[in-house]
């Protein structure tokens, strides 16, 4: 499989380039040889690792930025991709926290293990799949719940975005938890994968399911040229949230010529116009729905 689709492979000719520049902390599967990723300073911020309680009670390790003026502010949680969290998910909760805001990313995957140093894609997915949806709601209830428990929250409504399999996190957790304001979901799987694809052995809701019923208003931005995402099933989630009645007031913009992955900036997917557009996009998205 190809590094475009929510669970492709890398090329053989790749795979010494991506072990060297692992030591910089992006994951070594998806690391592009011609990678400039974005470092965002962490002066005038407060970075951390923290442990909060997530489902059944588990120590979850989280990834924390936040601006280092006092003061309360607004929470959003950063759902990773299949790799974890690596410098590409701790310099987007940096972007976050230069805007303003609390930005946590927790570590659903850490029951299992750690996929960011591995270049052996079948051993990754098999530690995103022991992170079950139960599991992953749970944990980010605990993440919520922690965040509303810090002096420096302003806890009156969190936001949540999340990237390829975070990205459908999004959707469900929009969903489920009313605390949540609102959600930008980037290119996140959205219909049941066929059987025997990734993440097919779990019988659980994907975001079509709920999407007549969502009351959160979700940004979902998608790839034209998206091999595991096909516009397909973007279109028939855009048709199950016109359903009549449905307040939720969730877009899906769909970006012409890009690949998945296009906001990654480490990856070969990457395309720079559509990253900033989709930043923007997701701020203005947050402010839009009281995330500010």
């Amino acid at each position: 499989m190809r590094l475009d689709t929510p669970d492709g492979n890398l090329p053989p000719s790749r795979r010494t380039i991506a072990a060297s520049l692992f030591m910089s902390g992006y994951a070594a599967v998806a690391v592009s040889s011609c990678a400039s990723p974005v470092t965002t300073s962490s002066e005038e911020l407060i970075t951390e690792d923290l442990h909060f309680s997530g489902a059944g009670g588990f120590q979850l390790p989280a990834f924390l930025a936040r601006p280092r003026e006092p003061g309360r502010r607004r929470a959003i949680i950063v759902v990773n991709e299949i790799f974890g969290i690596h410098d590409y998910i701790k310099d987007v909760c940096r972007r976050f926290a230069r805007e303003g805001y609390v930005a946590l990313a927790p570590d659903y995957f850490d029951r299992a293990g750690d996929p960011a140093p591995l270049t052996d894609m079948a051993a990754i997915r098999e530690i995103v799949g022991a992170a079950t949806h139960e599991q992953v709601m749970g944990d980010t209830e605990g993440a919520l719940g922690w965040l509303a428990r810090q002096r420096f929250i302003n806890d009156s409504g969190f936001g949540i975005t999340g990237f390829c399999w975070g990205g459908s996190v999004v959707w469900m957790a929009a969903a489920r938890f009313a605390r949540i304001k609102a959600g930008v979901a980037w290119y996140g799987r959205l219909v049941t994968p066929q059987p025997g694809g990734f993440g097919a052995g779990e019988q659980r809701p994907w975001p079509i399911d709920i999407a007549a019923e969502l009351r959160t208003p979700v940004l979902g931005l998608y790839a034209q040229n998206d091999r595991g995402i096909p516009l397909e099933s973007v279109e028939a989630m855009r048709a199950a949230l016109q359903t009549p009645g449905n307040p939720s007031q969730s877009e899906i913009l769909v970006y012409p010529n890009v690949a998945h992955g296009f906001h990654a900036d480490y990856r070969e997917s990457y395309n720079a116009e559509a990253a900033a557009d989709g930043w923007a996009r997701c701020l203005a998205w947050f402010r839009r729905h009281g995330v500010a």
